[in-house]
């Protein structure tokens, strides 16, 4: 048993289960625990479903918690071999209101971050109805604008353009080293620095990504995005309407990916949102369960599921 396998079995101890469900080309891999109110839980990179865990044990009281691993991570991994650029946002979204659908869910609260940031603002936009409130953990959005690609932070963005590269994947999958060295420094990088926050998952986390396509399926994501990221560095991303959704955003004070101060221009973007920050870096999921499960409660206690 590897330790990926080791800590699946340890989820499914406690009670959480792994289905595969269909949707539309893909079959989907979804973790889910607890019953009530249906919570979708939107990991980043370079994270799948069990990231979460901590987060599920502390809600599952409370909370119906459904947590995929989106497309080309995880064990949902990728319907087309090789470099694929159609995992847009949009793309991503679309697979989530389809999971909505198959699990016979009409309206959803969704946490997330990252990359699973993004698709909750897609779905906000392709079918707001479907949303009865986000909360969002450190959020790339276009309000950034060129201060993401300025060059006193293109040391924290590099990656973005590495990953484009069509022998990036097959680069760092050389070796189960060159795997562990790559995705250790993330991890830990962006828990400010702090190793011990995926030190018992690290190895699990190897034994993910050295899965077939599931590096590639990972770097699809900034094949996808490069596009609208460039647009938005120089200002010239089309203008959406503000999100109306009621949302809150939780920040870590020590993100070095995204800094809090830049959440300057959320109003820009959403119209009723609350913001709260917390003492954690880019993974406040993973830093601080407590907090996040402290606001789950409070935030969608106070909406109803229609």
């Amino acid at each position: 048993m590897n330790a990926l396998e080791k800590a699946f079995a340890d989820a499914a101890a406690v009670g959480i289960t792994q289905d595969k469900i269909e949707v539309g080309a893909l079959r989907m891999n979804v973790a889910r625990f607890g019953a009530g109110e249906p919570l979708l839980l939107l990991h980043g990179w370079p994270e799948f479903w069990l990231v979460w865990q901590p987060v599920m044990l502390r809600l599952g009281d409370r909370f119906q918690l459904i947590a995929p691993d989106l497309r080309g991570c995880g064990d949902t991994g990728k319907p087309t071999p090789g470099p694929d650029a159609s995992a847009t946002a949009e793309r991503h979204a679309h697979d989530m209101l389809g999971l909505m659908d198959a699990l016979g869910f009409d309206r959803v609260g969704v946490i997330g971050g990252d990359l699973g940031a993004y698709v909750m603002q897609a779905m906000s936009h392709l079918a707001p109805q479907r949303l009865k409130g986000t909360l969002y953990l450190c959020t790339p959005y276009p309000g950034l604008g060129h201060r993401y690609g300025q060059p006193g932070h293109l040391i924290e963005v590099w990656y973005q353009y590495f990953q484009q590269l069509p022998w990036a994947a097959e680069l760092i999958g050389s070796s189960r080293e060159a795997c562990r060295l790559y995705f250790r420094h993330f991890l830990d990088h962006w828990s400010g620095d702090n190793p011990t926050v995926f030190a018992d998952l690290l190895e699990a986390y190897v034994d993910n990504f050295m899965k077939p396509a599931n590096i590639q399926g990972g770097f699809d994501w900034y094949l996808s995005s490069a596009p609208n990221r460039r647009l938005w560095l120089e200002g010239r991303l089309p203008a959406k309407p503000r999100i109306e959704i009621p949302t809150r955003f939780l920040w870590g004070r020590r993100d070095p990916l995204i800094p809090p101060e830049w959440s300057d221009r959320l109003g820009d973007y959403w119209t009723d949102y609350t913001i709260a920050f917390a003492d954690a870096g880019h993974y406040v999921h993973a830093e601080a369960p407590d907090r996040v499960a402290e606001e789950a409660r409070a935030f969608f206690s106070l909406r109803q599921t229609g």
